[in-house]
């Protein structure tokens, strides 16, 4: 009899020795696979990078007093210039974003080096001159082929992320989204070649006469103005379809 109970009282320690371990692991487990997933962190940085960029170029135009009309105008248009193009980068970013995996190493270097790049953007911004006649090699001439690398290397890292999220092989988006993400790879693609093409120096020797925006200004800025519709070409091209199928 005391055997039996002994046995018993044995299995007994053990099955609940077993369910004890078994809860441990799987508390660990789950506890583990949050541990795993930084994406709300990173997303929370992102967002804290964008709109300190959007900020400090807000800032700016407080700490500038415009001495007339003309200075006045020409600094809401730099600003606006400067805030769609940002404002444009962050909602694809975060679409981006919110499908691909930002523990893989190629993912996390692309997003590092993107948010360092939107960081910088408002301190170039800041030293651009629209209306410089410097000449060639001047600060004006540095500050607006810096903004313009700038950019042209947010819109490639763009273009590298687009181009990740496009692979029909890793099944991250549905199959008929592909082709549209491929466009949007493809235009963004063509922006940033065109702002690495305006760095050549002839886009800063041959300008328009007068004031820019509208009448005057190195020829380097207004290249700058035509990526707006190509920026916006997918949605272009969805509103035409539209049209068409009515």
């Amino acid at each position: 009899m005391e055997s039996f109970y002994a046995k018993f009282k044995k299995d007994c320690w053990i099955h609940a020795r077993g369910e004890i371990r078994a809860t441990f692991n799987g508390e660990t487990a789950d506890s583990s696979g949050v541990g795993q997933k930084p994406r709300p962190r990173i997303e929370s940085l992102t967002d804290l990078v964008f709109g300190l960029a959007l900020s400090i170029g807000a800032i700016g135009l407080i700490s500038n007093r415009p001495k007339n009309t003309e200075i006045l105008v020409e600094s809401i248009a730099g600003f606006g210039f400067s805030f769609l193009i940002l404002i444009s980068i962050w909602f694809r970013y975060t679409e981006v974003m919110s499908v691909l995996r930002v523990e893989i190493t190629r993912t996390r270097v692309l997003n590092t080096t993107l948010l360092f790049l939107v960081a910088v953007e408002p301190y170039l911004f800041n030293l651009l001159n629209f209306n410089s006649s410097s000449g060639l090699g001047s600060l004006d001439d540095f500050a607006s082929v810096g903004f313009a690398i700038d950019l042209g290397s947010i819109y490639a890292i763009m273009a590298s992320l687009t181009s990740i999220l496009a692979k029909e092989e890793d099944g991250l988006i549905a199959p008929d989204l592909l082709k549209k993400y491929r466009r949007i790879r493809n235009l963004e693609i063509a922006t940033a070649l065109i702002f690495f093409l305006t760095t050549i120096p002839v886009f800063w020797i041959v300008s328009l006469p007068g004031g820019f925006p509208g009448s005057g200004g190195p020829l380097r800025y207004y290249a700058w103005l035509a990526t707006f519709p190509i920026i916006r070409g997918e949605n272009i091209l969805r509103r035409l379809r539209k049209k068409s199928t009515r």
